[in-house]
This record gives C-alpha cells, sequence and structure tokens, in this order.
C-alpha cells in the first residue's frame, strides 16, 4: 500500500511540474482561412484591449518543420510563449499569427537532396517565380481578409520563422517585398541571389554557429549579400549554439523593440 501511495503522489508531483512548464495559449483563438479549396490554419492573437475599429502592427511567425501538420496547435511549441507577456503585450500591442503548414506542404519552393541516414547534404530554391500554394494562401489571408479590412495595418506587417520558416522567409521576401516593414529569419537558408528584390526591408539574421542542421552560412551568405547592396541588415551568430538558435534570439531583449521600430 505505501508503494502504491508514493507512486500516486510522483504521478502528481510530474503532472504538476508538467503544468507549471507548458505556457497556456488559450489565448490564441483556432482560425481557418479558405480560399479556392485550399485551408490554411492558423493562430492569432490579439491584443491587450483589442478595439476592433483599430489597425494594428502584425507579426506572421513561421514553424519550422516538425510543427507541420493538420492540429492547428503544434506552431505555437517555439515561439509562442514570447508573445503572451503581458508586459510586452502592453508595451506592443499588436497582432500576431501563427500558421501552420500542411505536413505534405513546405512555406518556401525546395529540393532537398539527402544522403542514406537522411541528412540534408544539398538543397535548391527557388528564383520566386513559380507557384508556391500555401505561402500563396498566407498572403491572401493578410491582404483580403486583414488589410483591407482594417484589422492589420498595412505598413507595420512583420516577417520572421525558424529553420524552414526562416528559408519560407526569405522566399516570402523575395516573392512581396513591398509588404514588409521588417523580417527576422532564424537559422534559414535560401538563394542568395534573390537579396536584391528585398533589400529595402530590414533585416535582423539570427544563428548557431554549431549548427549541423542548416550551416551557419546559410545566414552570413545572406548577411554578406545585403550588406554589399547597402541594405539595413544586423547578423547574429550565437557561439556553440546548435540548430536550435532561436532560444537565444527570442531571448534577444532589443528583438521586439527593434521590429516595432520600422514601418513603411
Amino acid at each position: 500500500m505505501k508503494t502504491l501511495q508514493i507512486f500516486f503522489l510522483f504521478a502528481l508531483f510530474a503532472l504538476s511540474a508538467n503544468a507549471q512548464t507548458t505556457p497556456d495559449y488559450s489565448a490564441f483563438s483556432y482560425e481557418t482561412f479558405t480560399h479556392h479549396g485550399d485551408t490554411l490554419r492558423y493562430r492569432m492573437l490579439k491584443p491587450l484591449g483589442y478595439a476592433s475599429q483599430k489597425a494594428y502592427p502584425l507579426i506572421v511567425f513561421l514553424h519550422g518543420s516538425g510543427e507541420r501538420g493538420t492540429d492547428n496547435a503544434a506552431q505555437l511549441l517555439h515561439g509562442g510563449s514570447l508573445f503572451l507577456k503581458d508586459s510586452l503585450r502592453q508595451q506592443y500591442p499588436a497582432i500576431v499569427i501563427f500558421p501552420q503548414c500542411p505536413p505534405d506542404s513546405m512555406w518556401a519552393s525546395m529540393k532537398v537532396e539527402r544522403d542514406q541516414s537522411g541528412k540534408a547534404i544539398n538543397r535548391s530554391f527557388s528564383d520566386g517565380t513559380d507557384r508556391e500554394a500555401t505561402p500563396g494562401l498566407l498572403v491572401k489571408l493578410l491582404t483580403d481578409s486583414l488589410v483591407k479590412a482594417g484589422v492589420a495595418d498595412k505598413r507595420r506587417l512583420y516577417l520572421g520563422g525558424l529553420s524552414l520558416g526562416a528559408i519560407g522567409t526569405y522566399d516570402l521576401l523575395a516573392r512581396y517585398p513591398d509588404m514588409w516593414a521588417a523580417a527576422f529569419p532564424i537559422c534559414g537558408i535560401g538563394n542568395t541571389d534573390n537579396a536584391p528584390k528585398f533589400k529595402k526591408v530590414p533585416l535582423w539574421i539570427f544563428h548557431g554557429a554549431a549548427d549541423n542542421v542548416v550551416p551557419p552560412i546559410g545566414s552570413s551568405s545572406y548577411y554578406d549579400a545585403l550588406k554589399k547592396l547597402g541594405a539595413d541588415v544586423k547578423y547574429t551568430e550565437y557561439p556553440g549554439v546548435g540548430h536550435n538558435s532561436w532560444d537565444n534570439a527570442f531571448a534577444e531583449p532589443g528583438l521586439l523593440p527593434w521590429i516595432f521600430s520600422h514601418k513603411k
């Protein structure tokens, strides 16, 4: 009997600890957007004291490959809790959107060559002229349902993403450079030939120096290309940090002030 009591106490402790460490994402509403038979699932966080007659700044954040799916929940795993802090929501009233990429899709047109172990050894990227279903649906949501409706301020649309989402960030910047007031890709890679297309968009790029999933040159090459173009670009590389450099980026005290300091 004593052993059973100890087991139940341990189980209750584990449940309590898990409840304390798992963020409450209920403030993010469950949303869907459908256009021509295609559906985009997304979560949306409105500002504290939201006023429907006001147009707010809007941040779009694109998740990585591991959060693809149809549950409309996994995409909040990395970054969702950052935007829930009441102090930040009061200081920077904005709408935050976390769309979810379907499991059989990507945020960008990309072909990946892998070795026998499944590790990516080569990636080839679009020049931004081909059709892209999921990102195009996202842009349709922003322009038709949020900007035109006066919900989002078209001069203050911000874009960020990690890993696959950062690849998508570079791709969306190349396709729709006039949309964005600023962008913050984390541990991404892409076609640097597209850099001239979005040289007018301020960027803060992040990467871990020890990333063995997406090499740091994926970010540093974009930084070099944009610097040569005279762009407003920052690059932060974290020594000894692997692929999860988003943890460091989200902890940057200057990230949100930098984002909201820009408008078109």
